[in-house]
């Protein structure tokens, strides 16, 4: 079974809209169909239309939840890539939004990066190849 892709991730947040407008407002990403599981939540779509990013609400004693401490740094994940396009336009976006960020300009390849974080402390990692 070879692996092809990175399908989604899923955020469980107590701060629902927040995220879900953060990750539309700030990276363009757009709310697409989701099934009804029962709970809140958004599937959040790229330009391609792929959900990329599952949002869930933070239903507190919900098995689904188990274990999950929105905010928490998420134990032994450091951070989520995204290949994006618009270095600059980015930069300016994220300084007109106020949303603090570093940039990271590689010393090799053509790869640039901007890193932030999301409402719930998710750390992202932003990459521009070729940009």
């Amino acid at each position: 079974m070879p692996v092809h892709a990175l399908d989604h991730v899923n955020i469980v947040t107590d701060q629902l809209e927040a995220t879900a407008d953060f990750y539309c407002d700030v990276l363009g990403l757009t709310r697409g169909a989701r099934p009804d599981f029962g709970a809140k939540g958004y599937w959040l779509c790229d330009t391609s239309d792929q959900a990329i990013v599952h949002l869930m609400e933070f239903v507190p004693g919900s098995a689904t939840v188990a274990g999950h401490v929105p905010g928490d740094k998420t134990a032994a994940v450091h951070h989520v890539a995204l290949r994006c396009t618009g270095f600059d336009e980015t930069l300016e976006r994220l300084s007109a939004m106020d949303i603090d960020h570093r940039v990271n300009d590689r010393k090799y390849g053509d790869l640039r990066q901007i890193f932030i974080s999301d409402p719930n402390n998710v750390s992202l990692e932003l990459n521009f190849p070729g940009d």
